[in-house]
């Protein structure tokens, strides 16, 4: 009804503004009050103009132009619709007489006869009054409502310093000029293109470049600095949150650009600067049409699918049109919200939320058999590290059994894909976890070798944001004041987002022939102990001084430096820069059957260190750890002792992706 009104309004307005316009010409073209004559001839073509005028807007979309969001980009639409109208009058013009005559109808001759002056005249005066009545609309939208009083004692509105006049930084000045209920007022703008200082964009001036962020920030009485820049590099955004720190200023952030293609956030919606922001790593480029392929009309089942890489592969997948998503997971509680939040989407797929574990082979038997999934995404496991070394048979039971068992199911029942997710702690495992991820990995690569079914693993680093991540420990431990807990100064890990994870995940999933390792491309190892002081200093905190830092030595299970492929592997390139491969290990399938079977038998009964004996029995790289948290002198050798390595020369030595 609302939507009603508002267009019988505009209709309304156009014509009132079509109206006054032919009035005026009449009135220009005769220099004041028109003789009777053409008086009754503007009374008589009037109407007929207003319906042209109004049909011609309606038939090329200037309807569909939204007044309060109007802009210079859809004036050509308003001058083309204008301007048909115009010539399809001064056709009518030529062509009426005649054409009637031939009918045998005669008409009034004055519907012939409208000067040209006038014809001239109304086109500048529509075009004029259209723009402007448009113009106005959005300016009386963008104003701000006047304030409410506010107390003597209430805290005075921040003031902002936007960083970055381009693109982003225009959007965000004019949607923050139009929201009156934002907490802040813009001082200005601060941008290192010199040709732009001294500017003024939507009011407010761009000052200089961002060197001399703390004199502007005190010149203008500023507390806040927001990045404007949506496709900012990590090392600006550290630059400029350094910059910031060292004023004493608070720092926000516009969505990331692919949150504002994605249509998830608009630019005005600001955040903190998150530790994914600073991460010196390229961004992730997919090539889409090759996963569109894939996906697209497939049914797709994703294990763990309540976790945080199962559920963001999820999302993923859901943006490639699958015919049906099944959701896998044994816990009902992240099942329920993740379907929820999936068919919250439009184009949403068919999801089918399921309740089971992998380890129960009926139950999967089951599943497959009822939905047929062409892919399966088999994201499930026990992942962290002590955990897994006080509870061994768990880990054998759900990331070896378990994976073995859906992987067979798989290969029975002709699923065409079959993409294990993997850890870097599977290369010279010194963890269970570590260990119960490379012996799978292993069979699903012998398992290949014998199946119809496209057998892949892809294997990366640590996640940030991920649930018991670090990232989520530290900030837990700075929101209680500290100290932040590090294992050990040199202590380093690969990181990745959720998203650069899922997404190279998918693309890796498009790639191989069957039994590969695809090792996503991680950047450079962060020492834990700078990711800490970049978390508090995140939070508006001193490292150091205000939340102190605490070193609490190496945990069972856990390396120094983590590794991200094995030497016997020779990773190389593939046409994806972010992803390599690694080349299949020759095992025999019968004897890590056998392995896998004296495992799962051998977990029901042993003591924790027998079962970790005999995982090294099977996964040969595998060094473990007594449960009096004994750690092998290698774990904890200085990098600068570790000879350099190259991707194709084979050596019994570990190595690391590097560019």
């Amino acid at each position: 009804m609302r939507f009603l009104r508002n267009r019988l309004m505009q209709l309304v307005i156009d014509g009132f503004v079509v109206a006054l316009a032919f009035a005026a010409a009449y009135a220009i073209r005769f220099e004041g009050l028109p003789p009777r004559t053409y008086i009754k001839q503007f009374l008589l073509v009037l109407p007929y103009l207003i319906l042209l005028r109004i049909g011609i807007f309606a038939a090329l979309g200037v309807y569909r132009l939204v007044w309060r969001y109007i802009s210079l980009r859809d004036l050509p639409r308003i001058l083309m619709a204008v301007g048909t109208g115009t010539v399809t009058a001064v056709s009518a013009r030529f062509g009426a007489a005649p054409f009637f005559a031939a009918l045998g109808f005669e008409i009034n001759p004055v519907f012939a006869t409208v000067p040209y002056g006038v014809i001239a005249v109304e086109l500048v005066l529509t075009t004029v009054g259209l723009i402007s009545v448009r113009s106005i609309w959005r300016l009386a939208n963008e104003r701000p409502t006047r304030p409410m009083r506010r107390p003597r004692n209430a805290e005075r509105q921040r003031k902002a310093l936007l960083i970055g006049a381009g693109s982003g930084g225009v959007a965000v000045a004019r949607e923050i000029k139009s929201s009156p209920d934002l907490s802040f007022e813009i001082a200005g703008f601060l941008d290192d293109d010199m040709r732009k200082v001294g500017t003024i964009i939507h009011g407010y001036r761009v000052h200089g470049a961002t060197d001399d962020l703390a004199r502007f920030a005190q010149e203008l009485d500023a507390d806040l600095v927001v990045i404007t820049i949506a496709s900012a590099s990590p090392k600006t955004i550290r630059r400029i949150v350094d910059l910031a720190e060292n004023a004493g200023l608070k720092v926000q952030i516009i969505p990331r650009l692919s949150d504002i293609l994605s249509g998830q956030f608009s630019l005005s919606r600001l955040r903190d600067v998150a530790i994914e922001d600073l991460l010196s790593r390229p961004t992730v480029e997919l090539d889409e049409f090759p996963i569109q392929s894939f996906l697209k009309g497939k049914i797709v089942l994703v294990t763990g699918a309540g976790g945080s890489i199962g559920s963001e592969i999820c999302r993923q997948v859901g943006r490639y049109q699958p015919q049906q998503l099944l959701l896998l997971d044994q816990a009902e509680n992240p099942l329920f919200r993740l379907e929820r939040e999936l068919n919250q989407s439009e184009d949403a797929p068919q999801i089918f939320p399921l309740l089971g574990s992998v380890v129960d082979r009926l139950r999967m038997a089951q599943i497959i058999r009822q939905y047929k999934p062409d892919v399966i995404f088999h994201a499930a496991a026990h992942k962290h590290v002590p955990l897994m070394e006080a509870n061994p048979s768990q880990a054998i039971v759900n990331n070896v059994v378990g994976s073995r068992r859906l992987a067979e199911l798989a290969d029975e029942m002709g699923v065409e894909v079959f993409v294990m997710i993997s850890t870097d702690k599977a290369v010279n495992p010194s963890s269970v976890m570590g260990a119960s991820k490379r012996l799978a990995e292993m069979y699903i690569q012998a398992l290949s070798r014998r199946s119809k079914t496209r057998f892949l693993t892809v294997r990366f680093g640590n996640v940030l944001g991920s649930e018991g991540s670090v990232v989520q420990i530290f900030k837990e431990q700075i929101a209680a004041g500290g100290p932040v807990t590090v294992t050990h100064p040199e202590m380093k890990r690969y990181f990745m987002t959720i998203p650069e994870a899922s997404q190279l995940v998918l693309q890796a999933g498009t790639m191989g022939e069957g039994g590969e390792i695809f090792i996503l491309e991680m950047g450079e190892p962060i020492p834990i102990v700078n990711l800490a002081r970049d978390l508090i200093r995140l939070s508006g905190y001193r490292p150091g001084e205000e939340i102190p830092i605490q070193f609490s030595g190496v945990r069972p299970g856990e390396k120094l430096y983590e590794e991200i492929n094995l030497s016997e592997e020779n990773a190389t390139k593939t046409k994806h820069p972010r992803i390599w491969i690694g080349n299949s290990t020759q095992t025999s399938m019968e004897q890590l059957a056998h392995g896998i079977n004296s495992l799962q038998k051998l977990s029901e009964t042993a003591s924790p260190d027998e079962v970790r004996s005999a995982l090294a029995d099977w996964v040969p790289e595998y060094r473990p750890i007594d449960s009096a948290g004994n750690t092998p002198s290698v774990l904890i050798e200085s990098p600068q002792e570790k000879p350099e390595k190259n991707y194709r020369t084979a050596t019994t030595e570990p190595l690391t992706v590097t560019h």
